[in-house]
């Protein structure tokens, strides 16, 4: 018998294109499949992506609800280069005259002669640094010295300086370079009366000269001819607020009326006016968003669901009844009125409009006249009321929006759908390649079968073909 090395050569048919075309029909079913699950990963796509805008416009709705929004107030200053103020939750509106009379300040201290350069050697010893306040020539300390020991490998003017530097004491010293040579500055780090210092120096070698060795880093202002020169004394700053002296430490006066925080930057006769007012930028700022976000998931919505006549396509979620259905929902919260507030109703009533296409807009003038009265305004859009009847229209935006992507909610239990929908195919089509392995197997066997018969019959013909024509 002939053996077969190619698939039709024994019949002289084209068994793979024949086998290959019956393979294309019975393939179609798996490309059906394919198609649709396609067409499912898009919609999942379209739920992911409008359960991120349901999440933004509920958290835009939650924050206008925020307590810390209708809380806030603004500051305004006359003149900014001299007082400006900021506020936390809870300040009172009102107006402040300020005058200020000095600036708080830090004591700044300078050797009195200078040395040649700062790798000048000055001497061992220790220098004892205090924190205190100076009145007049006397001191008072307010906490224990520290003791900065200068060894003999640290007696040059910048070893000093590291010395002093790293020892916490308070202080910071720096070297400063002109003309004559190198000063030593020591500076307290925190400005106000009680952040003053005195130094005393001690020589482990003493000469009984102030104006040499370390002696000359020594500050007493009790002393006549101390030293280290006063450059600038430790003060606190002054102000007149309404009239009422104030004093501090530093030049943010904090607590000077509830939740308000003046900074003085200049010293001035001059009352700078101050005022504190309630902050409806803020309010409305958070509103816009709100509106922004609103509008950015309902025209998502409209895109996902139209039908294009001329194409003949819808979009991916073109008759899905949940996506329907929440748009339903999102009007329905803006047709129902609301009575949380005894002045409005309706958004409407305070700007806020839906139009044909389903997006709101919002009338500016409107919107002012309404900031005019805060607390309505709160009433309005931020009540948790029993029901959605008295509830205020931004409570009932993010009720909606916690009720839609919650754990049962519309929009997941779409996903979870879609999801299992994907799975159903994925299985059906694994199962489908299974059988057409077999399909095909099956029809190359009995196009194998075919060829081999075939090959026998025309043995069998050319056989009897050369009897015939022998017997001639």
């Amino acid at each position: 018998m002939p053996t077969i090395s190619s698939l039709g050569v024994g019949s002289g048919l084209q068994s793979e294109s024949i086998i290959s075309a019956l393979m294309s029909v019975e393939r179609k079913p798996v490309e059906l499949l394919t198609a649709e699950t396609t067409s499912i990963k898009t919609q999942l796509s379209s739920v992911g992506k409008m359960q991120s805008l349901v999440a933004a416009m509920r958290d835009k709705a939650g924050a206008i609800g925020s307590i810390s929004l209708w809380g806030q107030t603004a500051v305004t200053s006359s003149d900014g280069t001299i007082v400006s103020g900021s506020t936390t939750t809870g300040a009172a509106p009102g107006r402040y005259s300020v005058t200020v009379s000095q600036l708080a300040s830090s004591q700044t201290i300078t050797t009195a002669a200078a040395l040649p350069s700062s790798s000048s050697q000055l001497g061992d010893g220790t220098l004892q640094i205090e924190l205190g306040t100076w009145t007049g020539g006397s001191f008072a300390g307010n906490g224990s010295p520290v003791t900065v020991t200068i060894g003999s490998d640290d007696t040059s003017l910048a070893s000093i300086r590291d010395k002093i530097n790293n020892a916490d004491a308070g202080v910071t010293a720096t070297i400063i370079n002109d003309a004559n040579g190198a000063r030593l500055s020591i500076r307290s780090d925190a400005t106000g009366a009680e952040n003053g210092f005195k130094i005393t120096a001690t020589e482990n070698v003493d000469d009984n000269d102030d104006t040499t060795g370390l002696s000359v880093l020594g500050y007493d202002a009790g002393v006549v001819g101390t030293p280290m020169s006063l450059n600038q004394s430790a003060g606190n700053a002054k102000a007149k607020v309404n009239g009422v002296d104030i004093e501090s430490k530093t030049n943010t006066l904090s607590g000077v009326s509830d939740n308000l925080t003046l900074t003085l930057t200049k010293v001035t006769a001059t009352p700078v006016e101050v005022v504190v007012a309630s902050d409806n930028e803020a309010v409305k700022t958070a509103i816009g968003e709100f509106v922004s976000a609103f509008n950015e998931l309902a025209a998502y919505i409209k895109d996902q669901t139209k039908y294009n006549a001329s194409t003949k396509t819808g979009g991916p979620l073109q008759g899905d009844r949940t996506t329907i259905g929440l748009q339903s929902q999102l009007r329905g919260v803006i047709n129902q009125g609301s009575t949380a507030s005894s002045t409005w109703s309706r958004l409407s009533e305070i700007g806020i409009t839906m139009k044909q296409d389903g997006s709101l807009t919002t009338t500016t003038s409107k919107l002012d006249d309404a900031l005019a009265n805060p607390e309505e305004l709160r009433k309005l859009l931020a009540t948790d009321g029993s029901g959605t009847g008295n509830s205020g229209f931004m409570d009932r935006f993010k009720d909606l929006g916690n009720a839609v992507l919650g754990e049962d909610g519309s929009l997941e239990t779409l996903q979870t759908s879609l999801e299992a929908h994907i799975k159903r195919n994925d299985d059906r089509q694994d199962q489908m390649e299974d059988r057409l392995t077999r399909t095909e197997a099956r029809f190359r066997a009995q196009y194998e079968a075919l060829d081999t018969s075939m090959a026998k019959l025309n043995a069998l013909s050319s056989y009897v073909t050369q009897q015939l024509a022998a017997l001639g």
